[in-house]
């Protein structure tokens, strides 16, 4: 919980998920072997690290120190800005003790779960792996055509270097870029090798590329992505894909009945 109050600081006492658990994870000092542990492989692509910096935030926010927007910004509130520290046991036994006497303890506050949009997030990504390599293909078609690109097309044959598919990216009808991308349907992380040989299959045949999977990317992947003086890999990893087609309403819908209901719909995600 304290790196997470640290972070915040170090932030400008603001920040969004990714910036909040990388400055934490920076200030840990954690290895890359740790950072890259996943807490549920079955579940999701979602960390270890992840998962801990997300009940640490709950219970923060419990205990009155963090406050978060509809946006997904998190900051510390006003009345605890000059705290630097915590003590984990304490927050979270004043949380519990609270929680007791107002009769609110659910099973996922018992078991220490944070309070994540876990059960939809859980079913589209089960979904996804179980859906045809082509019919995924397909839905990364779509997800670009809605985000804007134009003349997208799925390539994947064999022998191509992995490359999927290719489009054009217009911004504001003046500038286009041509994009290669690739599509990994899988568990686990994409390495950095991977990374490296989708470079060299689109060198000379784009201006960029885009990676997306429903695993994660290791750290040394991250970097090699964005190395210096080579071409610009864009990664989507499965969170920010599961992100976009809720925005999109692809496969999901979101009801607001005084509060946001979101539900998958399996049959238009296997049927496409």
């Amino acid at each position: 919980m304290t790196p997470v109050i640290q972070a915040l600081k170090m932030l400008g006492g603001s920040g969004t998920i990714e910036e909040i658990d990388n400055k934490a994870s920076e200030i840990a000092n954690l290895p890359n072997e740790q950072l890259e542990i996943l807490h549920d492989s079955e579940k999701g692509s979602q960390t270890e690290v992840e998962y801990r910096l997300a009940w640490a935030r709950t219970y923060l926010k419990k205990y009155g120190i963090l406050e978060n927007s509809s946006r997904g910004v998190w900051a510390l509130t006003l009345k605890v800005r000059k705290t630097d520290k915590v003590n984990g046991k304490t927050v979270r036994r004043h949380v519990q003790d609270k929680l007791k006497q107002a009769k609110e303890v659910n099973v996922s506050e018992v078991t220490d779960e944070p309070d994540v949009e876990a059960t939809w997030r859980d079913e589209l990504l089960a979904t996804l792996l179980k859906m045809h390599p082509s019919a995924f293909e397909r839905l990364v078609q779509r997800l670009l055509r809605e985000s804007g690109f134009i003349q997208v097309e799925v390539t994947g044959q064999s022998g191509d270097g992995g490359i999927d598919g290719k489009g054009i990216m217009r911004l504001g009808g003046l500038l286009s870029f041509h994009v290669i991308f690739q599509c990994k349907r899988y568990k686990g992380s994409v390495n950095v090798s991977q990374v490296r040989d989708f470079r060299g299959a689109m060198v000379g045949r784009a201006d960029k590329g885009l990676l997306i999977t429903t695993g994660n990317f290791t750290k040394d992947a991250i970097r090699e992505a964005t190395r210096d003086g080579a071409p610009a890999i864009d990664l989507i990893d499965g969170d920010q894909l599961i992100d976009k087609l809720k925005e999109l309403g692809l496969g999901v819908k979101t009801k607001i009945v005084q509060v946001e209901q979101i539900t998958v719909d399996p049959n238009w995600l296997l049927g496409i």
